[in-house]
This record gives C-alpha cells, structure tokens and sequence, in this order.
C-alpha cells in the first residue's frame, strides 16, 4: 500500500490539475471577476489562491496600511494615542464616508483611528497621514517605504484612504502579507481592527465587515469599495487556536463578500487529514505576481443595469430566500457549506443567513472630539458632541437643494491618479463609493473587542456628520457648509 502511494498521490494531482485547467477555460470571465485568498496567519501557508496576484484597486483596505504606519509611529515612540490631532480644511474636504468635522476640531489618535477603522471615515484617514507624516504626499511615502520592507510587490499608494486613484493599486496576495505584518508586528493595537460599533453622540455606527459578532471567532480586518474594484474585503478568524486570513476583492455586494470570506475560512477551518491530497500552494510571499492592469469593473458594479447605486447597505439586496442579489457567482456552492452558530454548536446555518442574521450583542465603543477624558469630564464631551450633533441637523422643510442629487453621486469611471487628490477633492470624483453604511441602522450591537486595552480607549462618541455622509463611497464634491448635505449612499 506504502508502494501504491506516491502513485496515487501523482494520479490524483494530475487529475486535479487538469479539473482547474478545464474549470478556468469554461469560466474566464467568472474568474477575472473576482480574486481570493486564504492563508495561514502564523506561517503564511497558502490553503486557497486564485487571482491572487492579479493587481486590484484596494478602495478603503487601504486603510488597514493606514492604520499600520500610524500604529508603527505610536510603538516607536514618536507620537501617543493621546496626541491631539487637528482637521485641516483637506480633511474636511475629503468625499464620504467620513465623521464631517469642521476644520479647526481636534480628536486624539486613538478616535480617529477608530471613527476610520469602523466607520471608515476618510477624513480621519487624511487627519491620521497629516499628523503622522506632515501631508498626504509625505504620508504616502512612508506608506509605499512600508510596503517594500514587507515584500508588497505589487502595491503603490498616493492616497491613505483609497479614494479612486489609477495609482492606488494592490494585489490579494499584498493584502494578504499586509494582515499577517499587522498582527505579528502590532498584536497589542490588534483590538482596533474588530471593534464591532461606535457611538459618537447618539449615532452608533455597526462595523462595515459583516463577520464581526456573526461568524464565530471573526477578529479583523477592513472593507473597502469603490466602482471600479467592486467589494473587498480582508478578513481574518481564529478557531481552536488557528488563525486564518481570507481576501476576497471585486464582490457584487457588500454581503455576498462576507458570505465568500465565511465560506474561505469555514473551509480552512474544515480541512480533513485528506490534505496530503493537495498540491501545496506555498507560503503567501512566494505567490507569483501577474503583471497586468487592475480590472475596472464600474459598469458591472455600478452601470445602469443596477436598480440603485452600488452600496455597502445591503439589506435591500438580499432576496426573499436569504441568498444576497447577484450571489449565484459570489457564493458558488453555498448549499453544500454550512455553518456554525455562536459557540460552534448545531443548528447548522446557510453563510447567507448567517451574515443576514443580527450581530451577537456588544456594547459599542465611545468616541468624542478633544483630549483624552475620563469620569465626569467624558460625560461632558459625550454630552457636547451629542449637542452640536443635533445642531447641525436641518431643521424644518428640507429644501429643494437637499433632495436634488448632485452630480458627483452619478457613478462615474475609475479615478484619476490621485497624488494630490485629497487636496483636490474634485480629482476623486471619478471611482465609485467607498466602503459605507447607513447610519440609521445601527440599533444592531455587534460583539465587543477583546483587547483589555481597548477598555481604557473606549471613550468617545460620533460628530456632528452630516446626513449625507456615506461609507466607503462614490467621492462627491465637496459642499459648501450652507448646503444640506445629499441624501446617504450607502456602502462599504
């Protein structure tokens, strides 16, 4: 039998082998349509990888670098999660989704990473880059220096939000080794990246990334969507004391792509002593580049064959058996993968009906403007952001001004290279939406983070953001302050 083996092993492979090749010439447009990648987080060991190394346009998974640098800057001693950072008029002026500060407001560190990494606010994206690196351009430089010492190949960066830019480009693999770079080198800001809500005032703001407080033992990482890249996400898990990294680019839906990151990482998780079957994939650095230019799938994410604009706010999308609008693609093979419910007991549930399902109950985190605050002084904080809040609210009539849509909300091409896009906020027009949501359905509360750490950061609560702020979305001109803002876009 020992014999028989390497025989049956060399059978078997070529067999699988050529299931792939047939697999890829009856479906090559299914496959250039979307790029996975599942991966060991200790040894980087690849389990799943197809058009891994296909470049992609990240949208707002550009923030996880973002939030990388930072990081790397407060462990180096170079600035505090205390240190009070100032919204520039750039800031202000970025596209939503963002927290719409006015310029001149300050907030620490620690807020504007958190407002950016769950709301994925692009304007504390800008005021994270101005404080760490002195303006977008300087930032974007220690960005593109990090990426090389990691062995992103494939990655450049002008923008650290991922507004639409020809120059903002990725790859699953990159993204990939960037998630693994993040929670070797930063394991103890991990918390950051699985924070399920935010309250700012009296708006909570549920985490973009579905899995959080759905998928058992869901723990990072970021969304990210703009026309022309279709929904991301990187997503990661830990089962039994195995941690699993799963990316999933150009989605059709904010939904359909947490149900392929659950069904990656249920796989994973799964895996039987049969692996010895499989030709091995090797580790994430090792994967092959493809050098070629990102696809640009606007018309497909946000053409006028779609009944509303491309968003993150999914619940319209889903269909009356559960399954999210266009997941015939994204979720193949979805009746024959099951999951787990919280504590990985019976009954077995339809990825579709788990991410469509309530998140597990979290209290969420709070954040404010101004200095680090505690005990009754907080309260005072929270109390006023609530205030300006309701300030800034239109009251009466809404205008006419208000329900005409504006122009930048058509979607339009794929931007621009964008280097100086965020201080020319017309420039980035040109993607599609980033990763957004709405806020008015935040009652839901998604599981709370884990890090001891985070309870002493916990403290703050949403800005006076405008109704019209969107996630992740299609950039828009910035409005004058006397204009009600448009009505929200949600996405990512």
């Amino acid at each position: 039998m020992h014999a028989l083996r390497p025989l049956l092993r060399k059978s078997l492979f070529n067999l699988f082998a050529a299931t792939l090749a047939c697999a890829a010439l009856l479906a090559p447009r299914a496959a250039s349509a979307e790029a996975l990648l599942l991966i060991e987080a200790d040894s980087g060991k690849v389990l799943q990888a197809d058009n891994a190394t296909v470049p992609w346009y990240p949208a707002s998974v550009t923030k996880i670098m973002t939030a990388y640098v930072t990081l790397k800057a407060v462990k180096d001693g170079r600035l505090t999660l205390d240190t009070l950072l100032t919204v520039s008029p750039t800031a202000a002026s970025q596209s939503p989704s963002k927290m719409g500060f006015r310029p001149g407001t300050q907030l620490t560190v620690d807020n504007a990473l958190k407002m950016m990494m769950v709301k994925s606010a692009n304007d504390m994206a800008v005021v994270l880059a101005e404080g760490v690196g002195g303006s977008i351009d300087g930032f974007s430089a220690m960005m593109n220096d990090t990426a090389r010492k990691l062995g992103m190949t494939q990655t450049s960066y002008v923008n650290p939000n991922g507004l639409p830019a020809d120059g903002q480009i990725t790859s699953a693999r990159d993204l990939g080794i960037l998630a693994r770079s993040f929670l070797r080198d930063l394991p103890e800001y991990e918390y950051f990246v699985h924070i399920p809500a935010i309250r700012f005032g009296k708006r909570i703001t549920g985490n973009f990334n579905k899995l959080i407080g759905r998928y058992p033992g869901a723990d990072g990482f970021k969304t990210g969507f703009i026309c022309a890249s279709g929904y991301n996400l990187v997503a990661s898990a830990t089962r039994n004391g195995r941690r699993l990294i799963a990316v999933v680019l150009g989605s059709t839906s904010g939904t359909a792509r947490a149900v392929k990151a659950a069904q990656l990482l249920e796989r994973g998780f799964s895996q039987d002593n049969l692996t010895w079957l499989r030709p091995s994939l090797g580790t994430v650095e090792n994967l092959v580049p493809v050098d070629a230019s990102p696809p640009n799938l606007r018309d497909e994410m946000c053409g006028p064959h779609r009944k509303r604009p491309a968003s993150d706010d999914d619940d319209a999308l889903i269909a009356a058996n559960g399954s999210p609008s266009g997941s015939a693609s994204a979720t193949g093979g979805e009746a024959q993968v099951t999951f787990f419910t919280a504590g990985l007991q019976p009954p077995l549930m339809k990825a579709s009906e788990l991410m469509a399902s309530a998140p597990a109950a979290a209290e969420p985190v709070l954040v404010y403007t101004g200095p680090t605050r505690t005990g009754t002084a907080l309260i005072a904080a929270v109390a006023a952001d609530a205030d300006q809040q309701a300030a800034s609210k239109p009251r009466g009539k809404k205008s006419r001004v208000a329900k005409k849509p504006d122009a930048a909300d058509k979607p339009k091409d794929a931007g621009k290279d964008t280097k100086t896009a965020a201080a020319k906020p017309a420039e980035a027009k040109s993607g599609g939406k980033n990763d957004v949501k709405n806020d008015t359905k935040a009652a839901a509360k998604p599981a709370a983070p884990k890090h001891a750490t985070a309870a002493r950061h916990d403290t703050a609560a949403k800005s006076a953001e405008k109704p019209a702020a969107s996630g992740d979305q299609k950039p828009a001109k910035p409005k004058s302050a006397t204009k009600p803002a448009a009505k929200p876009a949600n996405n990512s």
